[in-house]
């Protein structure tokens, strides 16, 4: 089949923190790798490590901001289409794009969106579980920055610590200010 690419984006349910997206470059099969969201946090820092050993990994994100201004199906396609773009920098055009989902990223390369596609294709499952690993450090080291927010515990998500924490201190520059309910915790 050429060169596929499996891309798949997480974060588009949190309070706060990016949506981050991946792309990986399916060239070697990767033994384990399935839907991110049906494995133990364990197994997807192994897996991720051994996808990024084996395949061609690149990471495209839309802050907090960005998704405040477009929305966040629109930013998520945009995060798609960075990692994508990043990829091919390194790799070269891919013959194919698998995308997780219904709705492709704005691509000038054939592509394909797959519904549950992170549990129906190996190179969008690849892609799940690099997102998901990145994402998840990524609001580790925000909690670290940040420690008001706990998120190094729910990552971003509507938990009622988290929420409580918004009710204490309002929101931080992390948050999205467009989404209910930070919105009501806006100091106006």
């Amino acid at each position: 089949m050429g060169i596929v690419f499996g891309v798949d984006e997480v974060g588009r349910g949190p309070l706060a923190g990016p949506v981050l997206a991946a792309a990986v470059c399916w060239w070697v099969p990767v033994e384990g790798v399935r839907d991110s969201k049906a494995l133990r946090a364990s197994a997807r820092e192994r897996l991720a490590v051994a996808i990024r050993r084996a395949c061609p990994v690149a990471l495209g994100a839309a802050s907090a901001r960005e998704i405040d201004r477009r929305g966040v199906l629109e930013a998520s396609l945009e995060a798609m289409a960075r990692a994508v773009a990043r990829l091919v920098r390194q790799v070269g055009p891919p013959d194919l794009v698998l995308v997780d989902g219904d709705r492709l990223p704005p691509l000038t390369f054939p592509a394909r969106a797959v519904v549950r596609g992170d549990a129906r294709e190996p190179a969008i499952a690849a892609a799940s579980i690099v997102a998901k690993v990145a994402r998840d450090r990524l609001m580790v080291r925000l909690g670290a920055a940040d420690p008001r927010f706990g998120f190094e515990v729910h990552k971003g998500y509507p938990t009622a610590r988290h929420l409580a924490a918004l009710a204490v201190h309002g929101p931080g520059p992390h948050h999205r200010r467009s989404f209910h309910p930070v919105r009501s915790f806006l100091v106006t």
